[in-house]
């Protein structure tokens, strides 16, 4: 089973407060509603490099859905790529203290292996998903939102998926 990484965009590849060196700023009009990002456009490049380098499948898991097609993965260098649908008003959530999303993480990945680049993930996402029947291996991979994702977040994915075995080209 191939891999996923999947992509938070707010907090992950769009850092939250000052704007980081080499990152870009952008407008973004999203249903009438103006938004203004931070990109850094090495990012795609980065991404790219660990899906190949490990036959993993990148995977948008944010609240943009669909919108970070049309506004986040050109101004980075990402292709269009399949989206966890992560909607807040229409999740389930169980009550446990996991994010909104976890449910719907767990629902798309199923047995498949996967690494989560989010700046919500914590000890309840984790618990949720070990005791959620039908979830396979994953790893959560924490990112500051001050900071966004750095080459030691991509390392940590890179080295999980190639020594754990999920990599194709292991």
């Amino acid at each position: 089973m191939r891999p996923l990484v999947l992509l938070d965009v707010d907090g992950v590849l769009n850092p939250i407060g000052r704007r980081p060196p080499g990152y870009r700023r952008y407008r973004c009009v999203v249903e009438g509603v103006t938004y203004v990002v931070s990109l850094d456009p090495r990012h795609g490049r980065r991404l790219l490099g660990l899906a190949e380098a490990t036959g993993a499948e990148l995977v948008w898991a944010t609240t943009w859905e669909e919108h970070a097609n049309d506004w986040i993965a050109p101004r980075i260098g990402l292709p269009s790529l399949p989206v966890v649908a992560v909607n807040a008003d229409t999740l389930p959530v169980s009550g446990h203290g996991e994010m909104f999303k976890t449910p719907a993480v767990a629902a798309y990945a199923g047995l498949r292996p996967f690494v989560w680049f989010d700046d919500q993930v914590w000890a309840e996402d984790e618990e949720y998903l070990r005791v959620h029947q039908g979830v396979g291996d994953f790893l959560l991979v924490h990112v500051d939102p001050a900071h966004g994702l750095t080459s030691d977040h991509l390392g940590m994915a890179k080295e999980w998926l190639t020594l754990t075995g999920f990599s194709q080209g292991s």
